[in-house]
C-alpha cells in the first residue's frame, strides 16, 4: 500500500479551511484570538491554539508555495532586476558577511552567510541565487568591485545604482513577522 503524502491527512478540517486560517493570520495584522473571532463569525469554530498550531505546521509550506508562484511570475516579467548587497553582521558573537539578493519589489530572494568578502564568496552566492531563481534582466549592485566582477561573469547587465534604487536593498533589513 502506498503511503499518502498529503500534509493534511491527520486533520479533520478541510485543507481550504486550514489555508484560509493560515493566510488570514499571515496576511493581515491580526492576533490569534482575532482570527478565532473572525472565523467564529463565519461559522468556523476553532481555538486560537489551533490557529497557532496550523500556522507553525503549514505556514512554511504555504510561504514556499507563494514564493514559488511569485518567482515563476517574475521570470516572465521582462524588467526583473536584482539588487545585490552585503552586510557585516554579528552572528552568535562572530562577525560574518551576509550577502542578499533583493528583487525590484523589495522581496529578499536569497541570502548567504560567509566569513570572507572576496570574489569567490560573491560568485558562489550569485551562482546559488541564479540556480534557484533563474536569470534576471539586470543586476544592480553598489560600488563593491567584488560583486561587480562576480556578476559580470554570470550575467551581462550590471550597473551601480542611483540613490533611490539603493534604498531597496537597504530597507530589506526591516523585520517582518
Amino acid at each position: 500500500m502506498a503511503k499518502s503524502t498529503n500534509p493534511f491527512r491527520y486533520f479533520d478540517s478541510s485543507p481550504e479551511v486550514i489555508r484560509l486560517v493560515v493566510m488570514m493570520y499571515v496576511r493581515y495584522p491580526l492576533s490569534l484570538r482575532n482570527v478565532e473571532d473572525l472565523l467564529f463569525e463565519r461559522g468556523i469554530d476553532i481555538c486560537h491554539e489551533t490557529v497557532r498550531h496550523w500556522w507553525n505546521r503549514f505556514g512554511p509550506m504555504f510561504a514556499a508555495e507563494v514564493r514559488r508562484k511569485r518567482v515563476q511570475h517574475m521570470r516572465a516579467y521582462t524588467h526583473w532586476k536584482w539588487h545585490l548587497d552585503e552586510v557585516y553582521v554579528k552572528i552568535n558573537g562572530e562577525m560574518r558577511y551576509l550577502w542578499r539578493a533583493v528583487d525590484h519589489e523589495g522581496e529578499v530572494l536569497e541570502s548567504y552567510v560567509t566569513t570572507t568578502r572576496d570574489k569567490a564568496a560573491a560568485l558562489k552566492f550569485i551562482k546559488k541565487a541564479l540556480k534557484r531563481h533563474g536569470r534576471p534582466k539586470a543586476i544592480v549592485t553598489d560600488d563593491d568591485a567584488r560583486l561587480i566582477r562576480a556578476a559580470r561573469g554570470t550575467i551581462r547587465a550590471v550597473r551601480p545604482p542611483g540613490p533611490s534604487v539603493r534604498r531597496l536593498a537597504l530597507t530589506s533589513h526591516e523585520q517582518r513577522r
